[in-house]
């Protein structure tokens, strides 16, 4: 993992956990923001997912499903089909 970007994504995930989606998506955005940074990086899906996370409750989470409809279906997450249908 990239050692730069942990600190943003573990603020990413406080923000996440304190239910202010809004700030939890602007810190996932953030390690986004730099492909170069993150490409072969394990930081990079969960940020992803955390990013969706975050927009689902305000309803935007049509990014998270674009990403994820050609996603791998042995992806553990898209395993957890009752999270994943609560997007849709």
């Amino acid at each position: 993992m990239n050692f730069l970007l942990y600190p943003i994504y573990v603020r990413g995930e406080a923000f996440l956990t304190a239910h202010q989606g809004t700030a939890a998506a602007t810190e996932f955005q953030k390690i986004l923001d730099h492909p170069g940074l993150v490409l072969n990086q394990p930081i990079a899906a969960p940020a992803h997912l955390e990013l969706g996370r975050a927009y689902a409750p305000s309803g935007d989470n049509q990014g998270f499903l674009a990403l994820s409809k050609n996603a791998h279906p042995d992806i553990p997450i898209l395993k957890h089909k009752a999270e994943y249908e609560k997007l849709k």
